[in-house]
């Protein structure tokens, strides 16, 4: 089987919906050739994001969103239902961004209940995980990892596994600058692939680890070019068409 590589765009709190309708319709135009070579998303703010899938509708270019409740509806004020973002024609989401875990209280029972949300509603969860610089400067980032992987999917199929993506994010590595070294990224991603087959079987394999720790057009083929190292989940680079384009183009060597 063929490698799938996936690079997906997160926005974070950046782009009203104007910026975000001319951000899409130039990534629209620069990554049209690439169709069928990639898979690419991006993952704007819930403000942005039925602009987004108006624009991008009938591209090769899918819409995520980067949070997603995991109740139907109800007293969540400032949460969004998977239902909600089904009906707008979003296909990915992205779940337990460091961000999230560290500022909103975000923890691996959390990621597991957002997941089974998104699936319930044939969203395609991009599912993080991360160590922070004390964690990897104690040795003790496998575990972490461990941790994170084993709570966030629990009672998961692997069937389920098809459609959810892995995201490793280094949070030492997350707009820092700092980037792990190819190699030192393999060997995590290694550690990751290896937990998944032993939890999933064969399905592990198959599944989309991304690496999204400060990855740019710069070292994006490096990273890319490494055996359990399936694409990223972009952060700064992904907010200008121009970086975010050369970066997918140098990761798969177009």
């Amino acid at each position: 089987m063929a490698r799938k590589i996936f690079i997906a765009g997160n926005w974070k709190m950046n782009k009203t919906a104007a910026e975000a309708k001319a951000l899409c319709e130039a990534l629209k135009e620069s990554l049209a050739p690439l169709a069928g070579k990639v898979e690419v998303a991006v993952c704007p703010t819930f403000t942005s994001l039925a602009t987004a899938v108006e624009v991008l509708k009938g591209s090769n270019v899918k819409v995520g969103a980067q949070n997603i409740h995991w109740a139907d509806n109800g007293a969540f004020t400032g949460e969004i239902s998977g239902a909600m973002l089904q009906e707008i024609g979003v296909e990915y989401v992205i779940i337990g961004h460091s961000e999230r875990r560290q500022y909103f209280g975000e923890t691996d029972a959390t990621v597991n209940a957002r997941i089974k949300a998104a699936l319930k509603y044939a969203l395609k969860p991009i599912v993080c995980i991360g160590e922070t610089l004390e964690e990897r400067e104690g040795g003790i980032t496998n575990s972490v990892l461990d941790k994170q992987i084993r709570g966030g999917l629990a009672d998961i199929t692997a069937a389920d596994m098809a459609n959810i993506t892995i995201a490793y994010e280094p949070v030492w590595a997350i707009g820092t600058g700092k980037t792990a070294t190819p190699d030192m990224a393999q060997e995590t991603h290694a550690f990751i692939r290896k937990t998944l087959v032993e939890m999933f079987g064969e399905a592990g394999n198959e599944v989309v680890v991304q690496y999204g720790g400060s990855m740019k057009p710069e070292n994006s083929a490096e990273l890319i070019a490494k055996e359990d190292i399936d694409g990223g989940l972009i952060g700064g680079a992904a907010l200008k068409a121009d970086s975010f384009t050369a970066l997918v183009k140098n990761g798969i060597g177009a």
